[in-house]
């Protein structure tokens, strides 16, 4: 039911304003009252189902009924039920309870499939090979190394066998196959591949050759951290030689430098771990390059002091020789003096001549730009300009020309 809108004034009087928001107020309740009562009749509405009234089928004619005649006594028949299916009860396994595992005859892949997935494990792994030179430090870092990558994969003791003995190549191809002739293979533990390993690659000879070097083993040029992998290696090969860790300090203190070993052994207290030595050892290192590069880096610099002096000192004496010739042309030189001693230029009391002296052809060319441009020739040049003079342009007389100067010694 819609109600019409009422048209309010638009400027209603100021004492109607009680009387129009009140009869607001009641058309709102009034609207809201409706739309609850037309929600209440939709759910009804939802909720109850329409049924249609179907009217009733025709009543067919019942035929004549036949005369009805004694029926014999028959026994009741009890129906076969079936027996009610008992709920099957599920017993949870914990989540830290260990699964039983099916005997190896019970599973299912065979042997081979086996082999192949556990190459693929091993193959991915990228585990070392080894060739077989008769080399122990070779030999023990092989065998460490493989002994991580093998338990890694937590394999058995014949997996292990099995994996390590196809990492073997050449010559170790060669020995492990001779092992295999004298034992059986299949059921060998992994302790008794690495004895069939040390007996082959850590021979007594082998062992007495690495002791004598581990006694004699010096730092020389390598560093501290080298020279401590190497040491570690040795006595990892002669454990027997080394009984206590005061012997292996003692050991590594003499294979260090004599510079190192000062500074490693001076104080109060010297090391007594290992440990306490390498970091010493380490420590002395650097201060020792540190101070070879300061001094190196002061001799350098004072070689380039040296060389920069004598550079400036070239330069000076080369730009001050053509000041000197522009300010006084007569002056010679000792080594001109000497040549006109020898082409006898004295005159007759011995005096020597004064002659105006040569000019420098690669000095005035080096120095050309510090003369003043001529006015008359145009170039730049020290003196007086002789261009248009019929003198000699060396010494300044006439009757002769340059290239027969006698005082010409470019001729």
């Amino acid at each position: 039911m819609v109600r019409p809108r009422r048209t309010i004034p638009v400027n209603p009087p100021a004492q109607d304003l009680t009387a129009i928001l009140a009869n607001i107020q009641r058309q709102l309740q009034e609207q809201q009252q409706e739309m609850t009562l037309i929600r209440e009749q939709l759910a009804q509405q939802n909720q109850e189902p329409r049924v249609q009234e179907v009217p009733p089928p025709a009543q067919p004619v019942p035929p004549a009924v036949p005369p009805v005649q004694p029926i014999p006594p028959v026994a009741p028949q009890v129906p076969n039920i079936p027996p009610v299916a008992q709920p099957e009860v599920r017993q949870e396994i914990p989540r830290n309870a260990e699964v039983p595992v099916a005997p190896a005859e019970v599973q299912m892949q065979p042997q081979s499939v086996r082999e192949d997935l556990l190459y693929e494990r091993f193959r991915r792994m990228k585990a070392p090979e080894f060739e077989g030179p008769i080399d122990p430090i070779a030999a023990d870092n092989w065998l460490i190394d493989m002994q991580v990558i093998l338990d890694f994969m937590r394999l058995t003791e014949q997996e292990k066998v099995l994996c390590a003995s196809f990492a073997l190549k050449k010559d170790a191809r060669h020995w492990w196959i001779t092992v295999q002739m004298r034992r059986n293979v299949l059921t060998m533990s992994w302790q008794d591949f690495v004895d069939e390993f040390r007996a082959m690659y850590y021979n007594k000879e082998v062992l007495a050759a690495q002791q004598d070097e581990l006694t004699s083993f010096t730092q020389g040029s390598m560093t501290v951290m080298e020279a401590v992998k190497k040491f570690e290696q040795l006595t990892r090969l002669c454990p027997n030689l080394i009984t206590s860790e005061t012997e292996k300090v003692r050991l590594m203190m003499k294979m260090f430098r004599t510079d190192i070993a000062r500074q490693v052994s001076a104080g109060n207290s010297p090391p007594v771990t290992v440990s306490d030595c390498i970091e010493r050892a380490l420590r002395a290192e650097y201060w020792i390059n540190r101070d070879k590069e300061a001094i190196a880096q002061f001799y350098k610099s004072k070689k380039e002091k040296k060389a920069l002096a004598k550079t400036n000192q070239s330069r000076q004496s080369t730009e001050a020789k053509p000041q000197a010739q522009a300010s006084n042309p007569n002056a010679q030189g000792p080594r001109q003096l000497g040549k006109n001693k020898r082409k006898g230029n004295f005159n007759n009391q011995g005096q020597q001549r004064n002659f105006p002296q040569k000019r420098n052809n690669q000095g005035d060319e080096r120095n050309k730009d510090s003369y003043p441009q001529c006015n008359k020739c145009g170039k730049k040049h020290p003196g007086v300009c002789r261009q248009g003079i019929n003198t000699c342009y060396v010494c300044g007389k006439e009757g002769h020309y340059t290239r027969s100067c006698p005082q010409n010694t470019q001729q």
